[in-house]
């Protein structure tokens, strides 16, 4: 008979150059605004999946939408003249 072992060793093992730089963790949170607001876009767009279209649906979504946009405008403004967040 074979005896079961865990791997959790080689799992959970992980060297400390495989975890994120300062400068990693800089950039997601300065993108973080932007995952925000592609979060809420992907929410109403779930929500508008099985119900009819209605003037309040189109709204949420294009203002959803516009919130994504500004975003990108902003995070691209916030990388192209060098400042962080």
């Amino acid at each position: 008979m074979e005896h079961i072992v865990t791997v959790q060793d080689a799992v959970t093992a992980f060297a400390p150059f495989m975890e994120p730089t300062d400068a990693e963790l800089d950039a997601i949170e300065a993108e973080a605004p932007l995952i925000d607001a592609e979060l809420e876009l992907l929410d109403v767009q779930i929500a508008l999946l099985d119900r009819p279209t209605s003037a309040l649906g189109v709204r949420r979504l294009r203002r959803a939408t516009n919130k994504v946009l500004a975003e990108r405008a902003a995070l691209t403004n916030r990388t192209l003249t060098g400042e962080a967040a």
